[in-house]
This record gives C-alpha cells, structure tokens and sequence, in this order.
C-alpha cells in the first residue's frame, strides 16, 4: 500500500525559512542602508568622510592586515603540526586552538588587560621600558589574533587529515625540499580551504567588537575600530553617522559572504 506523499509540510517548511530569513536577516540590512541614505548621497558621504570615521576604517583595515597573514602562517604550521606528525600533547595543541570559540572575547580582553594593563601582571615592566600595549594598537591586535586564531586552522586541518602523507612522502623520495613539497603538493590541495579560512578569519577580525572594546580604551580617532566607532555614534545620538558607517561595515560583511559562497562552490566542485 502507498501512502501520497503530503506536499503541505515541505511548503511549510520552505515559508517559515524565507520568512525568518526576511525577517531577521533582510529586513535588518535593508534598514540599515535605508537609514544611512535617508538624507540622501551627499550626507551619507559627508559621514563616511568625517575624520573620525576615515580614522575607524583605517584602523579596522590595519588591525586585519596584520591579524589575518599572522593566522594564515599560524593556521597553516599547527594544522600541518597534527595532521602530518604524531607527539605528545598533540590533542592539547588542538583543544588550545578552539578555546577561542568557547570563550568570551571580552573575557579575553580582560585577561590581555589583567596580563598587560598598567597594573597588570606586566604593566610595570612595559612602563618602565616605555611600552604601551593596553588602550593602543598593540593591544588591539592581540585580543583580535585571539578571536580569530581558529579559523584558518579549523578550515585547513579537516582536509589535511583527510589526504593523509603519501603524497609528500613520494615527493621526499624524489628528493624534494620542505619548501617544494609545501608549495608543490600540500598547497595545492588545501588552497580552497585555506582561502575559505582567509574570508572567515578576516570577516571576524573586521568585526570584532566586544574583546577590542575592553583593550582599546575607546579614545575617538586614536583606538576605536569600526564597531566601536558605531556604538560611540549612536551613543552621541548622531544616528545618520552611525548608519553611514554601519553601512560601511555590512558592506565588508556582505562582501566576505559573497567571497565565502563562492570559496564553497569551488570546494564542492
């Protein structure tokens, strides 16, 4: 006996995820250009040219420059690390590198400032050599190589593991180098991981809000990033220069996705 299949509940389940999605994604995102241009394109661009908030970009834009190739290499060597060799505290080495995505980040700020503040563990050390961490540049990419410092490990060890070392174990009979070996044949299979770990790494970096507001010390035009700059705007009531530059920040956001999406095509294929 057959039973028909009832067509009800896939439509169902269909409207209620277009519908959340609208809801909860689109309609959010819409809003926030519909804000940032309601007073039309000179206004907007008069509030992306404020000195501040060109200080906030810059800044943003810095702190990923450096945050990403230092996760890259980081990535890369511990994924290398576990799938390649076996030692001991090899499953330390993979619990330590997820700590950041069961941590807080502005518990880790606190820790950073606890460790490197001016009453820190090593504040007076620093200020007797005359180095700022906290409340500077430093300090904020270090609670920023914190958060992100996952990502291009996670993307990139799954696949290495999965590959196994036969290949680079038939390249050292043919006498090549590490460096040959590496760019020859473990590079090319993990390159769509690796770029995938990129995207996500530096969506995050750009992003991070609530570890850099604990390390940054929110001084306006000296160390607030992007995020933090919103918040102050909107806390000045000045809510066409908070769209304007929230808009900017969804923009990199939307553009990672994009970036993401097309990474996991080209993974899949």
């Amino acid at each position: 006996m057959t039973h028909s299949r009832n067509p009800l509940l896939p439509r169902l389940l269909i409207a209620l995820a277009v519908g959340l999605t609208l809801i909860l994604v689109v309609a959010p995102l819409a809003y926030i250009f519909a804000r940032a241009l309601q007073e039309g394109w000179r206004v907007y661009a008069q509030n992306i040219l404020d000195p501040a908030t060109l200080h906030a970009i810059w800044l943003t834009t810095l702190v990923a420059l450096i945050v990403v190739p230092v996760n890259l290499v980081f990535g890369i060597a511990a994924a290398w690390a576990i799938a390649k060799h076996r030692f001991p505290g090899r499953g330390v080495l993979m619990t330590v590198i997820e700590i950041p995505f069961s941590i807080s980040p502005i518990i880790a700020g606190i820790c950073y400032l606890l460790l490197y503040g001016r009453q820190g563990l090593l504040g007076p050390w620093l200020a007797e050599h005359d180095l700022q961490v906290m409340f500077a540049l430093p300090g904020i990419v270090l609670v920023t190589l914190f958060v992100t410092a996952p990502f291009v490990a996670r993307e990139v060890l799954p696949l290495m593991q999965a590959q196994g070392s036969e290949q680079e174990q038939a390249a050292v009979t043919l006498g090549a180098s590490g460096w040959q070996i590496f760019r020859r044949v473990t590079l090319p299979n993990i390159r769509w991981a690796l770029l995938y770990g990129v995207v996500l790494c530096t969506a995050r970096a750009v992003g991070e809000f609530g570890g850099v507001s604990v390390v940054s010390g929110n001084i306006r035009g000296q160390t607030n990033t992007l995020p933090l700059h919103i918040e102050l705007l909107f806390n000045d009531l000045n809510t066409s220069g908070a769209f304007a530059a929230a808009s900017t920040l969804t923009l990199l956001a939307l553009v990672a996705l994009v970036l993401k999406a097309l990474l996991e095509g080209r993974k899949e294929g």
